[in-house]
């Protein structure tokens, strides 16, 4: 018999005598087959209580939107953007670009409130890149987050300003073809 321990929600105090800072890490590859290893690492943190946030911005046909979040285990938060297709171009409808913004604003309230210690945006520096979401609100976030909440950003072309600020940046590359 397994059982499991409730664990209390929101963010974990230790009093440890020292601050621990946040770290900004980078997971990008021009092959888009990495999503799995950061949802490991992020499944990994949740089950040890620590409260995680995924959310996934271009992805949609679901029709999630922030008010309905997937719960995976006490710890863990998914959500995508309330929308009826995944977005892979520039060009949106008006709809689709407010409910992405409706979702950025979300993440960045969340992550103020210090709700959580992990913060994954995925696919954010392709919403960069199709200037759907300004690189300058995507900085100024990072600069005023929580001192101890971690972000993970993923895609491909990450902008060089968020890699610059990067702590560890990790690029998926195959060795071979299939």
């Amino acid at each position: 018999m397994v059982t499991q321990l409730e664990t209390p929600s929101g963010n974990l105090t230790f009093g440890l005598p020292y601050t621990i800072e946040g770290l900004v890490q980078v997971f990008t590859s021009i092959h888009r087959n990495f999503f799995t290893s950061v949802m490991a690492q992020a499944l990994r943190i949740a089950g040890q209580g620590t409260p995680v946030l995924v959310v996934q911005f271009l992805k949609g046909g679901i029709r999630q939107g922030h008010e309905n979040p997937i719960r995976l285990g006490q710890n863990l938060d998914w959500i995508r953007c309330d929308l009826p297709r995944c977005i892979d171009t520039p060009h949106i409808e008006d709809t689709e670009a407010q409910a992405l913004q409706k979702l950025w604003q979300h993440t960045q309230k969340v992550v103020f409130e210090g709700k959580y210690s992990l913060v994954v945006l995925d696919e954010l520096s392709l919403a960069i890149n199709f200037g759907l979401i300004p690189e300058t609100e995507v900085l100024s976030f990072l600069a005023k987050r929580p001192a101890h909440v971690d972000i993970i950003f993923t895609g491909s072309e990450m902008p060089k300003s968020i890699l610059d600020l990067a702590d560890q940046i990790t690029e998926i590359r195959r060795s071979h073809q299939p």
